[in-house]
């Protein structure tokens, strides 16, 4: 077994005082009254927030100059997780929450699907909304969708959504919802369901009119039956854009894309008070759960901040993958405190299916673990290791080699594990700079980076002590050579488990140009089938020869693996 350095953390909670945010309408309280001699459901409203690019300092407690008093208040009413992941990038940590699966096993280990590849979630895989339909569950996304969308088959609504409202795509502006790719390559991304929302193009800024989507659905649906709802606003992810008013207490902040995001973050924090408000008002809030996540670390050149972290949204340094979170909920037994257990973002899918009542197939090989009483109770987390990726197609480190794994792993290919309080790296773990908040005074980029990192020629492995060390400040990876391959080879057994990449290349065919102006499926199934039609006795002759060799090519299709 691998040595626990360091202090074993609990989940310690401290009741806090203070009530639920103020202000019920009359209307509220009418629908109060109408369900107060109802039985309650066992089954809570879910209602999962993902924030977009949001820094690890970017929330009021954790000392940052933006001021976020709803999540802040919400947070200390709930569960605050302090020992919370996700990962570095928009498709890995979507592809995780909705799967409860390691991208090693749903082959999205590489980057982020982009706009032009045929590529999409594989559609073997049961989703969270699938599983909470089966049990009688409402099911509506609002936002960001970023699973792809090449074939009509990889749409959020037929991936388990009731309804959709939203961006397909990873970025685009947040008035007009126009996304270009590169030149001549841009399009229309704003979505009703499988269609284009052209009737909502009113220049209504993003987080804002989400929201007031958010309200109507709350308002039509009937309290009395559970309702899901995922809401991934846009905000805080680039471009960098907010309504005029939300500037006006951040004019002392200089640098210019600082003061942006935190207009931005300004908006997010009025938009998550109303959504609140709006399941109050409605009659959901008292058999509710609510989750609040960041998709990855912030990104500096682009306002954010993860201080006192290392590194930056894209890499596998803290400041990539360590998010804020917590978990805000009547129902909680716990409230109040911080759990500083082991959670990660899979671990959604199987603790909302079992708070649902619903079933996991016995033959799913989930990758997340039930951590609802870890959250609620305080107890101790099932989770002792995370993988928070391996990447055999990104750059591979120079200096990287089986010489420098003990022979046990290349450590030219990026990779990042975690078990218990021990984290190793290896290849090219990403941007690694510590960014201080003072660096945002300044006005000069080249200011920015106070604590440039002196990299050691050659190094291509390092291992952190994350309990003693959660700022990955002493590398002990040559103090403790044994526990390095005691993680090298926990990252091989992984390794066995993973499927090919798919990371397909570019589509001429994904251009908008091609489909009305607008981000769309592309791909048709029947171009697929017409192809083999045009000379019936050739089909005929080819299909008897692959019947003698039909057990050599089961399996994978042509498109969508690339790389391994």
């Amino acid at each position: 077994t691998l040595p626990r350095p360091g202090l074993t953390w609990l989940c310690r909670g401290t009741m806090l005082a203070g009530g639920v945010l103020a202000g019920f309408s009359v209307l509220s309280l009418l629908a109060s009254a109408a369900l107060a001699g109802e039985p309650p459901r066992s089954q809570p409203h879910l209602v999962f927030i993902l924030a977009d690019d949001q820094g690890f300092r970017d929330v009021g407690y954790h000392g940052s100059e933006i001021r976020t008093p709803t999540l802040d208040q919400l947070a200390a009413e709930g569960v605050k997780l302090e020992n919370y992941y996700v990962q570095p990038m928009c498709t890995p940590s979507r592809s995780q929450f909705i799967t409860g699966k390691y991208q090693i096993h749903t082959g999205l280990q590489h980057s982020v699907i982009r706009p032009t590849q045929p590529n999409c979630l594989p559609l073997d895989n049961a989703t969270l909304p699938q599983k909470l339909k089966e049990v009688g569950y409402s099911t509506h996304m609002v936002g960001k969708w970023h699973l792809g969308f090449y074939r009509r088959e990889c749409m959020p609504t037929q991936r388990g959504f009731d309804s959709f409202f939203g961006s397909l795509l990873g970025s685009g502006d947040y008035y007009t919802h126009y996304k270009c790719d590169s030149p001549r390559m841009c399009g229309y991304d704003l979505y009703e369901n499988d269609n284009a929302a052209w009737d909502h193009d009113n220049g209504i800024y993003s987080t804002q009119m989400y929201t007031q989507r958010v309200q109507q659905i709350l308002a039509s649906h009937d309290p009395r039956k559970p309702i899901f709802l995922y809401i991934a606003y846009q905000a805080v992810h680039s471009p960098l854009q907010a309504p005029g008013r939300y500037y006006e207490r951040y004019r002392s902040i200089n640098n210019i894309n600082r003061r942006r995001y935190a207009a931005m973050l300004a908006c997010l924090d009025e938009a998550i008070h109303n959504v609140t408000f709006a399941l109050k008002k409605y009659g959901y809030y008292n058999n509710s759960v609510i989750i609040y996540s960041s998709d990855n670390g912030g990104q500096p050149t682009a306002g954010g901040n993860n201080w006192p972290l290392r590194g930056s949204k894209g890499s596998y340094w803290e400041g990539g993958i360590r998010a804020v979170g917590f978990v805000h909920s009547p129902l909680l037994k716990s409230k109040g405190s911080v759990c500083k257990e082991l959670i990660h973002i899979t671990d959604w899918f199987p603790t909302l299916i079992t708070l649902a009542e619903g079933q996991i197939d016995e033959d799913t090989q989930l990758d997340g673990y039930d951590v609802w009483e870890t959250i609620s109770e305080g107890r101790r987390s099932p989770r002792i290791d995370i993988l928070h990726n391996i990447d055999p197609i990104y750059t591979k480190a120079k200096n990287g080699s089986w010489a420098a794994g003990f022979g046990i792993w290349n450590t030219a290919i990026q990779s990042a594990i975690r078990v218990n309080h021990w984290k190793l790296l290896t290849g090219n773990p990403g941007y690694s700079d510590w960014v201080p908040p003072q660096s945002f005074s300044n006005v000069g980029s080249s200011r920015w980076h106070n604590e440039r990192v002196s990299w050691t020629a050659g190094k291509t492995v390092w291992l952190f002590n994350i309990t003693a060390d959660p700022y990955e400040r002493v590398d002990l990876s040559s103090k403790y050579p044994e526990v390095v391959k005691q993680l090298l080879h926990r990252l091989s057994q992984f390794n066995k488990t993973a499927i090919p990449v798919r990371y397909p290349p570019k589509d001429p065919r994904s251009n908008p140009n091609f489909n009305g102006g607008v981000w769309g499926p592309w791909f048709k199934e029947e171009e697929r089938k017409k192809k083999p039609n045009k000379n019936k006795a050739e089909n005929k002759q080819k299909q008897n020869k692959t019947k003698k060799k039909s057990n050599r090519k089961k399996g994978h299709s042509a498109d969508c693996f690339v790389g391994g």
